[in-house]
């Protein structure tokens, strides 16, 4: 059985979530993803020591702005079962959870922010397929290459 690491792009707002939250509390459970690919890309391909880059969407400069690493297996997001919670969802049992969720460890702060602006100057390097610039696309959890990791790092 392969070992090998994957790698990912994780998107949060930053007033809801930040990188500097994630540094405060070390590692948080990555609660309240309620799109179906997103939720499968944690489910069923995350998996401990698996890294991931940190992004700050919807805010005036989005991009990159750390690091993380799966720090668990996927397990029901209890979001869910909650009726006072926004993500809570009526649809869901514990019997038949529909939402999972993984814990995120936090790893560094870059020294600098890769911008989106920058990141879409990339296209060409980091393919057409790269989700994060693809028209259209609003995942918050998606995979990316190795290869677009570190060179996405590189760009710091």
């Amino acid at each position: 059985m392969s070992k090998r690491r994957r790698y990912w792009l994780m998107k949060s707002e930053p007033d809801a979530f930040s990188i500097d939250d994630l540094e405060r509390v070390g590692t948080e459970p990555w609660n309240g993803v309620r799109n179906y690919q997103a939720r499968n890309f944690m489910r069923d391909g995350m998996k401990i020591g698996d890294k991931v880059l940190f992004y700050h969407s919807n805010t005036k400069v989005p991009g990159i702005v750390g690091t993380a690493t799966v720090a668990s297996g996927a397990y029901p997001d209890e979001t869910q079962f909650d009726r006072k919670s926004d993500y809570y969802d009526p649809k869901a049992s514990r019997e038949e959870p529909r939402w999972h969720l993984v814990d995120i460890a936090f790893e560094r702060k870059l020294s600098r922010t890769i911008r989106l602006e920058e990141i879409k100057q990339q296209a060409e390097r980091l393919g057409e397929e790269f989700a994060l610039i693809r028209r259209g696309n609003r995942l918050s959890v998606f995979p990316v290459s190795a290869d677009q990791y570190s060179f996405l790092l590189s760009l710091e």
